[in-house]
């Protein structure tokens, strides 16, 4: 199975910037269907980003987040060909990871 997660992280200077594309229904529970029936909440949790073992972005997100979020964001530190890590985890109990290494 292909990762949800398409990330790409640029070292520029002291910061690197993180650019993430995440594929995710994110359903709300509020919105129904063609026969009038609600869709199930579907959303993505916790999402967090880690370099060198250290968490540089978390975010703990509820029903208000659009379909397929982006999140873009920049972080001190970070050197070329290192890794950075990114990760969910959805109120169903799915998660995902992906590694990128810094440019």
């Amino acid at each position: 199975m292909a990762s949800s997660i398409r990330v790409r992280a640029i070292a520029n200077g002291e910061t690197t910037d993180v650019q993430t594309l995440i594929q995710h229904p994110m359903d709300s529970g509020f919105v129904s269907d063609d026969k009038g029936e609600f869709i199930p909440a579907h959303f993505i949790q916790e999402l967090i980003f880690e370099y060198d073992g250290r968490k540089v972005f978390v975010a703990d997100w509820g029903t208000a987040v659009a379909k397929d979020p982006y999140v873009k964001f920049s972080f001190k530190g970070g050197n070329k060909g290192g890794e950075l890590k990114v990760s969910w985890i959805d109120n169903k109990g799915a998660t995902d990871t992906a590694t990128v290494k810094i440019q």
